[in-house]
């Protein structure tokens, strides 16, 4: 696999309403573990749309990796052109910072948004331009990521198409490596 897509939930689905709540250090260092793996095995693409929440904070930890693995590359492909306007100035920010950072940004649609359609084509369009998936996402907890799960099972109905999950448990598994380094650091 060299290319891989990276979705999840919003902040949102997720109850996190503030931009710097502890949970977010645990899911980007959940999203750090499983890259670090698929980088050890050739990873070199990691691409969001760059909505808020796993997606943007997937693009944080790629941008923090490429010190490392010069050899990452991070892609955004927003489904439409100013994807951001109707998000919070510090939202629109975090992502303006994303968008300077990542080797590659364009928008697939050219036109601003104007239907449901183009989140549709978007999610599309980013599995047939992927080799895998890696989802934030559970599907006891439904919320927008099931969308893109449809894309990736469509395609890997078809052809080979790898959907890696980040579930709550791993997360959780997170939080106990976390709180048991920080025991050892007492």
């Amino acid at each position: 696999m060299k290319v891989l897509a990276a979705t999840g939930y919003k902040p949102q689905e997720m109850g996190i309403f503030q931009p710097n709540a502890k949970e977010i250090t645990y899911i980007k260092k959940t999203i750090e573990k499983r890259l670090i793996g698929f980088l050890e095995e050739g990873l070199e693409w990691v691409v969001v749309s760059g909505q808020l929440g796993v997606e943007q904070w997937t693009a944080e930890v790629v941008i923090k990796l490429k010190i490392e693995w010069d050899a990452l590359k991070l892609a955004v492909l927003p489904p439409f052109l100013e994807q951001e306007s109707i998000w919070p100035e510090q939202a629109q920010e975090r992502y303006q910072h994303i968008i300077n950072q990542a080797d590659y940004s364009e928008a697939i649609s050219k036109k601003k948004y104007d239907n449901p359609g183009k989140l549709r084509a978007k999610n599309d369009f980013i599995i047939m331009k992927t080799d895998a998936l890696l989802l934030l996402y559970s599907e006891e907890q439904e919320g927008t990521p099931r969308y893109y799960l449809q894309a990736a099972e469509r395609k890997a109905a078809k052809d080979h198409y790898p959907i890696y999950w980040i579930t709550p448990d791993d997360l959780q598994q997170t939080v106990e490596e976390i709180a048991e380094g920080m025991d050892t650091l007492e």
